[in-house]
Order: structure tokens, then C-alpha cells, then sequence
């Protein structure tokens, strides 16, 4: 992995993450495609600069971190549904990781459902996440379980649970954000755990990548996040399903033709 690798990465990683359209997806495709996703940093490294990703919903909305501890309630409540299906099946998930096929087949369905999305749900009584409670973050949180699959997308899955429980599209979009931190930064975690234990220790080039890394993800989330809130406000969520029918259609047809995108 080079220092161009890691700029790609981090660039879709900013740009996908909060978009619902699969950062996860995206990610293993991009890998794949530059033909670096066998190696265990890589893993590794598409997972850490996450942290770049979080820290972005922390600055956009730092007010909101420090305005109540009920707020840290709500996102435990979310959080929790995906903690413990993500210990579970944690070897389960791990070998998703690493279908091409999955992720095209995810992306597809996942697109059918984001064209039809804003006709489902169109009476919103909940338009901040104040509003929210205990037992509709929680519902929420189940919705985040969907994402372990690969090509699902997290902020998809949760902005449409959120809709389903009358929140607005900003609202549901924002409370998923929020979830995101504490959600990313535990993936984060064990997955420096499970590096660790395999016995790798970063050497410093491997060091200087993960911090470049972040530093891009956090400067593309942010534009990404402010991009996302003002188009979903205003046209919501038919170009993206659109899209991820698109590349999954495009990966589904490369595939078919022999193109090897399995990692190994």
C-alpha cells in the first residue's frame, strides 16, 4: 500500500460514509480494484481512518455532544442492537467482507428500496433529534444491524429506520451521524485489537498512512455531511438509489464477464 492508495481510500471513505450508498461497499471495491485488499493493513487501514469520519460529526456538531447526558443515553440505547449482534457474528460478517458479490447484490436491493423511500414514509412528526426517545433510538438501533452486510450501507439503513418512526429526513440523517460515532469508534477499537493480537505492529510509513488517512477522510466527511443535509432536504433519496443501482448493476456485469474482483 502507497501513499496514493491511501488518498484514494480516504477520499471515498469521506465521501461515502455518510452518504447511503455503502462506504463499506465502496471500500472493499476500491481496494479490490487497486488490487490491495488482501493485505492485512489494508483491512486495517480502511477501518482506522474512520476515526477521521467521526471526528468530523464531532466539529459540524459540537454542540450537540455537550448539551445533554440524555443525548449520550439515546445513542448507548441505538448503539447497543449492533454491539451485540456484531460480537455474535462477528466471524459471520467477516467473511461478507470479503464478497464482491455480496456488495453488488446489497448495493442493487438497497437501491430499489431508496427509490421508493420517501413514498413509504411521508408523515414526519419528529423534526429534531431532541424528540427522540429511549424506545425509538432503540428501534433505530436494530435498523443499524442490517448494515453488518456489506453493500447495505450504515447511514442508509439507520436514516430509513429513522423515517419509519416519523422522523423527518433531516432528523433521521442527523441522529444517524450521531450514532455513527460511537458505532465507528468501537469497529475502530476491535479492530486494533484484532491487528494487535495477529501479531502486526505499525511500522512508521504504515503510521504516516493512517494519520494522512484521517486527516483526508475528516476534510471530505465534513464537505460530505454539509452536501448531503442541504440534498436530502430538498430532493431526498431517489438519486442515490439510482446510483447504487448503477454500480451494482456495473459490478454484477464485471463479475459475469470473469473479472476477478474476489479478495483473497
Amino acid at each position: 500500500m502507497n501513499l496514493l492508495h491511501a488518498l484514494i481510500l480516504a477520499i471515498i471513505e469521506g465521501i461515502t460514509e455518510y452518504l447511503p450508498i455503502s462506504s463499506t461497499g465502496h471500500m472493499i471495491l476500491g481496494s479490490s480494484f487497486m488490487g490491495i485488499a488482501s493485505d492485512p493493513f489494508v483491512k486495517f487501514f480502511t477501518v482506522a481512518i474512520q476515526l477521521g469520519a467521526i471526528l468530523s460529526v464531532v466539529v459540524l456538531y459540537f454542540k450537540r455532544f455537550f448539551k445533554s447526558i440524555d443525548f449520550y443515553i439515546k445513542l448507548f440505547i441505538a448503539f447497543i442492537p449492533s454491539a451485540i449482534f456484531g460480537v455474535l457474528f462477528s466471524d459471520t460478517i467477516d467473511a461478507l467482507l470479503e464478497s464482491p458479490l455480496g456488495v453488488a447484490i446489497s448495493l442493487l436491493v438497497g437501491g430499489i428500496i431508496l427509490l421508493f423511500v420517501d413514498k413509504w414514509f411521508t408523515k414526519a412528526y419528529i423534526v429534531d433529534t431532541d424528540e427522540v426517545d429511549y424506545l425509538t433510538a432503540l428501534k433505530i438501533g436494530f435498523f443499524q444491524c442490517i448494515a453488518m452486510v456489506p453493500g447495505v450501507s450504515r447511514s442508509g439503513a439507520t436514516i430509513v429506520g429513522g423515517m419509519s418512526q416519523r422522523l423527518s429526513r433531516k432528523a433521521a440523517a442527523e441522529f444517524s451521524f450521531f450514532l455513527a460515532v460511537p458505532t465507528m469508534f468501537a469497529a475502530t477499537a476491535k479492530k486494533a485489537y484484532d491487528y494487535y493480537k495477529l501479531g502486526f505492529v505499525l511500522n512508521e510509513e504504515q503510521i504516516k498512512l493512517l494519520a494522512i488517512g484521517n486527516v483526508v477522510a475528516f476534510i471530505v466527511a465534513m464537505l460530505a455531511i454539509k452536501f448531503f443535509i442541504d440534498f436530502l432536504t430538498k430532493y431526498g433519496f431517489r438519486l442515490f438509489g439510482w446510483y447504487r443501482i448503477i454500480v451494482g448493476g456495473i459490478i454484477l456485469a464485471l463479475l459475469l464477464a470473469g473479472y476477478n474482483l474476489q479478495i483473497v
